[in-house]
């Protein structure tokens, strides 16, 4: 794969520090705003990327890159990605993908017409832990409840108290706590259980009407997912499935789950008893999974990106997009909850 940098922010930093050491991927430019003109040329002579430039539409017409990665702010994401599409670009799209279904599905369907890939750049599709967790479902049972949460003081929320509002604290901007980090807990549960029946978010607000934090509630039949999301204060990460015949829990930052612990009963023996303080025990077997050691969370995503997109793996991109598409609507509708 020939990728275009597209972008010269944290996120960017990250991915071209991920990939570096992928045979399978090529850099062959970045394109940072005239402003950020010094920082481009500093990850190009970093990383050894031939090309800088300024001009994105530049760039889409003379660079030889088959593919964009775009890491830029969430409110371009939409047309920034349309435009590499009109010119004959394979697409990877950071998360959130976008905000609006119908710009989601024009997306979709034009990468379809041009015979091209496009793709969210979202860790959880693309991680082991994510795979143990579907495999492991159907033991547990008929799942009951569902409490996600991931929590994580922001570099910027002090700045944000003082008057200082980076783009990720920005409406304008599609900022805020369920866009940068809720939507990875949706993503858990979305690919774990479809597209829920409701939606409803529960948002801590700042001063400037952004959510800091909050709680959305995705109910299905049957059950109820509970995915909690922070910017303004920090705690333990985690995915906890609870089934009729047992659980699993994914602990750690889930962008980057480290560990699945599956408790299913055990069938050879489902003695009940009870504990000291009476609470009902039953008889169960307890496994835990350690994901494979990468260089970076973002590793085996761009891994996978450049296998499907030199492969031309056009099912295995529908798969994927099919989630996104159905993680964007939970977005939406989250969004008129207006709670």
């Amino acid at each position: 794969m020939k990728l275009a940098i597209i972008g010269t922010g944290k996120i960017v930093q990250e991915a071209l520090y991920a990939m570096e050491l992928l045979s399978s991927i090529e850099v062959r430019a970045i394109f940072g705003r005239p402003h950020s003109r010094e920082k481009a040329q500093n990850l190009a002579d970093q990383y050894r990327i031939p090309e800088v430039y300024t001009d994105y539409k530049e760039l889409l017409e003379r660079s030889d890159a088959d593919t964009v990665y775009i890491g830029l702010i969430n409110s371009v994401h939409y047309t920034y990605a349309k435009e590499a599409l009109l010119h004959g670009k394979n697409v990877i799209l950071e998360k959130p993908f976008v905000l609006e279904s119908s710009q989601a599905e024009e997306l979709r369907d034009l990468a379809k017409k041009r015979k091209r890939i496009i793709l969210e750049a979202i860790t959880v599709l693309h991680s082991a832990v994510f795979r143990k967790m579907q495999e492991s479902l159907p033991g547990i049972g008929a799942p009951k409840l569902v409490l996600c949460n991931y929590s994580q003081y922001s570099r910027s929320y002090d700045a944000y108290l003082n008057g200082v509002i980076a783009p990720v604290f920005d409406p304008a901007q599609n900022g805020g706590a369920l866009n940068d980090l809720g939507v990875y807990t949706i993503h858990y549960c979305v690919g774990l259980f479809g597209m829920p029946e409701q939606a409803a978010y529960f948002s801590n607000r700042g001063y400037n009407g952004v959510d800091t934090s909050g709680a959305l509630v995705l109910m299905y039949p049957g059950f109820t997912c509970v995915c909690a999301a922070a910017k303004d204060s920090d705690s333990p990460g985690f995915i906890s499935v609870q089934g009729e015949e047992g659980w699993m829990r994914a602990d750690g930052k889930p962008n980057a789950a480290e560990k699945l612990t599956v408790q299913t009963l055990d069938q050879e023996n489902r003695s009940v008893t009870t504990d000291a303080s009476g609470a009902t025990v039953r008889k169960s077997v307890v496994k835990e999974f350690l994901p494979p050691s990468m260089r970076h969370r973002m590793t085996q995503e761009f891994a996978d990106f450049a296998e499907i997109i030199d492969g031309k793996e056009y099912a295995a991109a529908d798969e994927l997009m099919k989630e996104t598409v159905q993680v964007v609507k939970v977005l939406e509708m989250a969004g008129r909850s207006g709670i």
